[in-house]
């Protein structure tokens, strides 16, 4: 199914082009006026055709998160990136910390994600969904897929401070992710269709716009994310300090 923009039908591959370079661009991948790869470049690594990349580039140019200088390539608008303000994460406790923030974030981001979506809003979560699901179906964990969901359901809620506290918190968070995909892969298949049949509840929530149970659902997930990360032992962090 083409995804469109106004009037305009986007290509299937160049959805997904656009989608993976605005996720890297967010994300932090790019600095503010870095320069992105040539465009021979990302037509490798993206294994699209030049046209293709094209039509993802104009998007992104469309949308302020890229701008052009002729005979020198694309850059990052520097209002594009966020810049990170939280310390590192060092210990076991700062990644329980980090989820404990997150529960108070995306539980708060998603209902309103749920009321307020567009149609762009919601192929983008769309986006990621299918992302997760290619993935699981080769037994794979992605965390940038997986960021790429939530930061796109912060971004869905209409208000930028949820969306912009989501991407300073990008490096805590894939610590997260990352020793989540571990556990996962652990357990095989199960684990990983478990953990992409509650993706997929939460994104039938926000896209029919069932506002209590779409918070509700993400609280579940980040709890059983947690869960499954810390094998339901939390640590006392009366006794940790920060």
């Amino acid at each position: 199914m083409n995804k469109q923009i106004g009037t305009k039908p986007r290509p299937k591959l160049a959805d997904r082009v656009y989608f993976t370079l605005k996720s890297r661009i967010t994300n932090g991948d790019f600095g503010a006026n870095e320069k992105l790869p040539s465009e021979h470049q990302l037509s490798e690594e993206l294994s699209a055709s030049r046209p293709v990349l094209r039509v993802a580039l104009e998007r992104l140019r469309e949308e302020g998160l890229i701008y052009s200088r002729q005979g020198a390539g694309s850059f990052v608008c520097a209002a594009a990136t966020t810049p990170v303000g939280f310390a590192k994460v060092e210990t076991l406790a700062d990644i329980q910390r980090c989820y404990e923030f997150r529960l108070t974030i995306e539980t708060a981001a998603a209902p309103l994600a749920a009321e307020r979506h567009d149609d762009t809003a919601l192929a983008e979560i769309a986006e990621a969904l299918d992302l997760l699901r290619a993935a699981t179906g080769s037994m794979q964990h992605r965390e940038d897929a997986d960021f790429a969901f939530h930061v796109a359901i912060t971004r869905a809620s209409n208000n930028h401070y949820y969306e912009a506290t989501m991407r300073a918190l990008r490096d805590h968070i894939n610590v997260g992710m990352k020793l989540h995909g571990d556990a996962l892969m652990s357990d095989g298949a199960k684990g990983l269709e478990a953990v992409l049949q509650e993706h997929t509840a939460i994104y039938e929530a926000l896209r029919d716009r069932r506002a209590a149970e779409a918070g509700e659902l993400m609280r579940r997930h980040l709890e059983h994310s947690r869960d499954r990360l810390f094998g339901g032992g939390l640590l006392d962090l009366r006794m940790d300090r920060a």
